[in-house]
């Protein structure tokens, strides 16, 4: 059976979602949380970065980037692998994405509070598109901003979109919360690319 990954990250993690078929009739089959850094790395190193010398702050970022990529990559070839076992055929995935505006480098970075937040954001999203990408999957990036409005456009209205969700989450049971509401949305999103 055809299948889509979708991904809402967080700062050392992401909740991951499998989703077959489309917005309208398809299903949730699966919801769990992934890591997304080791234990005793910063989970926000551009923060933890701020107030050290800078060739100590590229370490640490740099050590982070590293980290995150490593777990990342694991954790998704466990969901994977669990997936495959199901009988499962993954070949895309959406992923919930920020505003995609360029960086500085990591001096200019560091010298603004607003960009530390906006780089950590990046830093996980782009971890996961390299892993996916590293997997074969294609992944279709979708602004965390627009994705409850393409999922209105999929089912022809917000009140049609507000009620197939909730009667997802009554289906499927706790945990069902914004973050793998978005998700699943974002997962029809890559399967509705794919066709």
């Amino acid at each position: 059976m055809l299948a889509a990954l979708g991904f809402r990250s967080h700062s050392g993690w992401a909740t991951l979602v499998i989703a077959t078929g489309s917005a309208a009739t398809g299903s949730v089959l699966e919801r769990r949380r992934i890591d997304t850094i080791e234990k005793g790395v910063p989970r926000q190193p551009y923060h933890a970065a701020e107030p050290l010398p800078f060739a100590k702050a590229e370490a640490l970022v740099g050590r982070a980037l590293a980290s995150a990529a490593r777990v990342t990559r694991a954790s998704l070839a466990t969901a994977l692998a669990d997936a495959r076992a199901r009988g499962l055929e993954i070949r895309s995935a959406g992923l919930l994405v920020g505003s995609g505006r360029p960086l500085p480098s990591l001096d200019g970075i560091l010298k603004s509070h607003a960009l530390i937040h906006a780089a950590e954001g990046e830093m996980y999203g782009d971890a996961i598109r390299d892993a996916c990408a590293a997997a074969g999957l294609g992944v279709v990036g979708i602004r965390d901003k627009e994705v409850r409005a393409r999922g209105a456009a999929m089912l022809k209205g917000e009140a049609a979109l507000q009620e197939r969700l909730a009667r997802l989450g009554r289906e499927l049971g706790a945990p069902w919360r914004e973050d793998e509401k978005h998700a699943a949305l974002a997962a029809w999103n890559a399967l509705l690319s794919k066709r």
